[in-house]
């Protein structure tokens, strides 16, 4: 499996099926990145029943690579979604917050004197390998229909099964209490927000996802992904420029 070259996105290859690779801005959804393509597609060139679909939600409030499928394409989804996932970002200890991330305000401070980077080596070790995660109640799991950040917002919790997951690598990057930055290799599903979360408890204090980005999708890279603004100037010189579409 490969993403579709800048050299071979015609009009045609769009429509019949492309795979494209793109650097989600920050306070986009995964489904704002996904309307805008699909708007260049089928309004720019014409092309007005393209499908168009993402590979793997990413946050509003994270960055990196948001695999997206069009045409025929978009059945392959799910086995773009099965790949071996990578982010950097960085856990603030001390504080939580109820989505875990800056989506929402963080609480009290908790003690960290007792925090050591050797502690915090140690306690990655207990993260490697396979284990029960239960995802955070801001999230896009399905309960009754609906989604459980809906619930959420609300105020309202409800019960979220946990789910395996499983985390290959854990490095630490940085350790400047009371920030500590890090790189995970992990399976489909694994929740970094939800990481931290229990990261934090596992050093007995709290922490929350500060900032994240998702570097890797199997071989997919986030440095050869599309900035949104330079696939839509691209596509204005498809449209302007007839040999190529």
């Amino acid at each position: 499996m490969g993403y579709t070259p800048k050299e071979q996105l015609t009009k045609t290859a769009f429509a019949e099926g492309t795979v494209l690779l793109f650097d989600k801005p920050y306070g986009w959804t995964s489904f704002d990145v996904v309307g805008k393509i699909r708007g260049l597609i089928r309004h720019r060139l014409g092309l007005k029943k393209t499908k168009v679909g993402h590979a793997g939600t990413l946050d509003p409030l994270a960055t990196g690579l948001l695999i997206v499928c069009t045409g025929k394409l978009t059945k392959s989804i799910d086995s773009y979604q099965a790949l071996e996932k990578e982010y950097s970002g960085t856990f603030f200890i001390g504080q939580t917050t109820p989505s875990f991330d800056l989506e929402t305000q963080p609480g009290e401070l908790s003690p960290t004197e007792h925090i050591t980077y050797d502690t915090v080596i140690q306690t990655t070790k207990k993260f490697i390998g396979s284990f029960e995660q239960i995802p955070p109640q801001f999230s896009a799991k399905k309960i009754e229909g609906e989604r459980a950040y809906t619930y959420a917002r609300q105020g309202q919790t409800r019960v979220l099964k946990p789910k395996n997951v499983s985390i290959r690598k854990f490095n630490i990057t940085k350790f400047e209490l009371p920030e500590i930055g890090f790189n995970v290799v992990c399976t489909k599903g694994t929740y970094i927000r939800a990481l931290a979360r229990d990261f934090g408890e596992a050093l007995q204090t709290g922490a929350y996802l500060k900032d994240l980005r998702r570097e890797r999708i199997g071989g997919f890279l986030v440095s050869d992904a599309w900035e949104v603004a330079n696939f839509e100037s691209f596509i204005k010189n498809m449209q302007s420029s007839k040999g190529i579409i």
